[in-house]
């Protein structure tokens, strides 16, 4: 509780690491992840810095091993990753594992490279071989024909062109054949018609199966085409629209043997080129199994590797060049932790001079550390989302783990929603060691990473459940009703009683479809529900009038509550900084002003719950009116609570006037009796401290410090130093600010509690009307349709209430109890202007290849 109720107290510490044992003890730094260092060459350019070049390997052994990594993914191989993190390598192997990887690189490259070769010839002879197949049926050889003369195409039974006219005028006739995209056949004719003029004849057939392009891998559909021209210069402009529209041309066979022969050859090739392909993947696939087993350790080395370079280049050299200097954020209590790392580091070297620290003593703030485990985290993430806490000041972490959870409940209300919102936590607690919900989604991760804070509102909400009497929209008869009803009834009742007491009798029964219980007729009503509210009431027309009022005085009672200890722990930031003046002139007319009007009002809520009965419940004068009299001086006299309230009243409305001025000029007014009247005094104080000067407040306190610590006088140089900076004005104009919001918040502030009251309300309507329209339908049908009818009425009911009543209204109840702790709580003494701890810690390193190797 020490360490979650204030931050650590740290110390500046400085480290002298002799050059051949800083890496080593870097490298026992970052296992265990003590420190936070300062970078002390703020000046100097990333690329000018010591160890630059050191930096430059690590990131060129980063991409070799993402390349490995794409490679082995590609392979569909299982990247095996230990549950232990290796200890970053010793310098005198990281030359070797450099030059391994370097050369298992070139290796995996130059096969890859021969497989792609491979394999895009394999697909260049598949088509070739697709291609001469289907080209053998557009042309009728014609054995007699001359063979200076090419085949011409034959549409059908019909011949465009006469051959022997052809021979005779000498032309000469040329085929180009090839595959083109099915998609691009049309555009691909149209531009041979306007290029070619018409003297082309194309043919097109297409494949019956999609093949592999070689060039990008993608599996298409493919269309074989054959022209026809005639002329040198027409087949010179084919084959630059082939090349414009990406065909795959090749070279058409001018006989008939000359066909076989190539078909003969290319299935030869292709039985080969499959065998040195298949031989060529078992060898790449045994390379890649092999790196796939240190690829994981290689990979989390480098990382390490890398964070200790940037670290030492945050370090400076001695003049002689011969030693590093660090100066790092430690918690006073992992001092000797520091020193036996060092020791470590230095041992594991071999060096003869150990390397050493000291502590030095600052005045900048330090960081900000507040030790957290799995169920403390998600809370404090709250806070920090809010603001990192200041150095030393009260965390509101540690009361937010009962009061977020409580103030959610109060807002969702309901045992059931919140059973099953526990259920769902309590199963991601016994299974968080399961790897995939440390690896899943980001929503998922998210109600992961918070299952104690889910785990914590179930359990609120099923008390708070209780206490509403709500189940699913229904109330839950557990101890037996405190109201009896037979006691209002008697058949025999004549109009005498009826008049005395609102009593029933076959008349009044039978005349009227509301019955009023009076709870003064005696036997009616028994005594209160021993838990909760009553269950009669959910059966009363008046029901959401009683709710109403019980439900909104209690928000306001909870809030300021909330509110009023929130000032209080402010009294102990002022008692830990040595600030006792605030405790007077801050928190107390804070304190007065708050209870003096709310904390009567929850006087007189309670006081009117406990004195009247419900005998004398109709006399009972309104807390509203009582109030707002107590601020108005009626000249009319009431009748009033208690005897002397009118007294009491106006005593304890002088106080919170009085409280008014003291808020607004106590503290200025002091702080400047200090400057002027009070003599300069030092401050000397034994080990670390902190002095803040980042405010006037501070200044002054420089010189109120005899008063907590009896320190001797200073000169009069000080004083006139003071002077100069000390800003009366500016204190003054501060003060009066924060005065003014307090005051104004504290109206405001428990106003916002109404909150409470008003979510609570709609979540018990949204779930009656739920019920109401689905539940209770499927539940008045008859027997012979009911059981198949309220089967998907209760699956739908279930979908609607997880997705409306557990997720839409969970989020909003929890977004509001975030807004009631960072404005209404946290505003009363948070400051939330520090900064946070971030130590040197190998753990805090990404150790997933999905998220950083790749």
């Amino acid at each position: 509780m020490g360490s979650l109720f204030r931050s650590e107290s740290m110390c500046l510490a400085q480290l002298f690491l002799q050059s051949g044992t800083a890496y080593e003890c870097l490298s026992a730094l970052g296992e265990k992840g003590l420190v936070q260092f300062r970078d002390l060459n703020q000046n100097i350019s990333s690329f000018q810095r010591k160890f630059v070049g050191e930096v430059k390997r690590c990131e060129e052994l980063e991409r070799i091993l993402a390349y490995l990594v794409q490679e082995i993914n590609r392979a569909d191989i299982p990247l095996p990753e230990g549950e232990t993190s290796p200890p970053a390598p010793p310098l005198k192997q990281v030359l070797e594992m450099q030059e391994q990887l370097q050369k298992l690189e070139v290796e995996l490259r130059e096969v890859t490279k021969n497989k792609e070769k491979l394999r895009k010839n394999l697909l260049e002879l598949i088509e070739y071989t697709h291609m001469l197949r289907v080209t053998k049926t557009f042309v009728r050889r014609n054995v007699e024909f001359e063979p200076t003369y090419e085949e011409s195409p034959s549409l059908d039974s019909d011949s465009l062109l006469d051959y022997s006219y052809m021979q005779r005028l000498g032309a000469k006739l040329g085929f180009v054949s090839g595959l083109i995209n099915q998609g691009k056949v049309e555009a691909f004719e149209k531009m041979l018609w306007r290029v070619c003029k018409g003297y082309t004849i194309v043919t097109y057939a297409e494949l019956d199966e999609p093949l592999e392009d070689p060039e990008t891998g993608e599996v298409i559909k493919w269309c074989v085409f054959l022209i026809s021209f005639w002329g040198e210069q027409i087949g010179y402009k084919v084959k630059k629209i082939c090349d414009c529209y990406h065909c795959h041309v090749y070279p058409y066979p001018n006989t008939t043997e000359e066909r076989r022969e190539i078909q003969e050859g290319l299935q030869t090739r292709i039985q080969d080129l499959y065998t040195v392909l298949h031989k060529t993947e078992d060898y790449l696939r045994q390379v890649l199994c092999k790196a796939a087993e240190s690829v994981y350790t290689r990979a989390v080395q480098v990382k390490k590797m890398k964070a200790i370079y940037h670290m030492l280049n945050m370090c400076s050299f001695d003049v002689t060049n011969k030693c590093l200097i660090a100066e790092v954020w430690c918690p006073e209590a992992d001092l000797p932790g520091l020193r036996r790392a060092l020791e470590d580091g230095s041992r594991e070297s071999g060096a003869t001079i150990p390397s050493f620290m000291n502590t030095i003593p600052t005045k900048e703030t330090p960081p900000t550390l507040f030790r957290t485990n799995k169920f403390t985290e998600g809370f404090q993430n709250i806070v920090d989302a809010y603001g990192v806490g200041s150095y030393r000041e009260v965390n509101p972490a540690l009361f937010t783990i009962i009061t977020f959870p409580f103030l959610f409940a109060v807002m969702f209300g309901d045992c059931g929603h919140g059973f099953v919102m526990f259920l769902f936590a309590l199963l991601l607690v016994l299974n968080e060691n399961h790897p995939r919900l440390n690896q899943s989604q980001e929503i998922m991760r998210m109600f992961f990473n918070g299952r104690y804070i889910l785990l914590l509102m179930g359990l609120f909400s099923v008390y708070t459940g209780l206490i509403y009497n709500d189940c699913f929209s229904k109330s839950i008869n557990l101890f037996g009703s405190g109201w009896n009803v037979s006691a209002m009834y008697g058949p025999g009742h004549g109009p005498a009683e009826l008049q005395g007491a609102a009593l029933w009798n076959d008349s009044v029964v039978k005349h009227n479809r509301v019955l009023q219980l009076d709870p003064s007729v005696p036997g009616v009503f028994r005594g209160p529900y021993p838990l909760g509210i009553d269950p009669i009431w959910n059966l009363a027309t008046n029901r959401l009038t009683f709710l109403n009022s019980f439900k909104m005085k209690m928000s306001v009672i909870l809030g300021i509550i909330h509110m009023t200890f929130g000032v209080i722990l402010g009294i102990f930031n002022h008692l830990h900084f040595r600030k006792k003046f605030n405790i007077y002139l801050v928190s107390i007319p804070e304190l007065l002003f708050m209870l003096c009007m709310f904390g009567y009002l929850i006087f007189m809520i309670i006081y009117k719950w406990l004195v009247y009965s419900a005998e004398t419940s109709r006399v009972a004068p309104s807390i509203l009116i009582e109030f707002i009299n107590m601020f108005l001086f009626p000249t009319s006299e009431t009748s009033g609570l208690y005897t002397g309230q009118e007294h009491i009243q106006r005593l304890l409305l002088a106080i919170t006037l009085l409280s008014v001025p003291v808020l607004f000029l106590g503290k200025p007014l002091f702080l400047l009796w200090l400057h002027k009247g009070r003599s300069c005094l030092g401050v000397s104080r034994s080990g670390y401290t902190l002095v803040r000067k980042d405010s006037e407040e501070e200044v002054s306190l420089l010189g109120s410090q005899d008063i907590e610590e009896g320190n001797s006088q200073m000169d009069d140089g000080c004083r006139e130093v003071m002077s100069e900076e000390f800003n009366f004005g500016e204190i003054l104009m501060t003060q009066v600010i924060h005065s003014i919001e307090y005051c104004l918040g504290c109206i405001s502030n428990t106003a916002s509690y109404l909150r409470l009251w008003a979510l609570s309300l709609a979540h018990a309507q949204l779930s009656d009307v739920l019920w109401a329209m689905l539940m209770r339908m499927g539940l008045r049908v008859d027997t012979t349709y009911g059981v198949l009818l309220l089967c998907p009425v209760i699956a739908l009911f279930t979908v609607l209430t997880i997705f409306i009543l557990l997720i839409m209204e969970g989020l909003s109840a929890f977004l509001h109890a975030i807004r009631l702790h960072w404005v209404e709580f946290q505003n009363k003494f948070y400051v939330g202007a520090g900064t946070k701890f971030v130590p040197f810690s190998f753990r805090r390193l990404s150790q997933k290849f999905s998220d950083d190797v790749v």
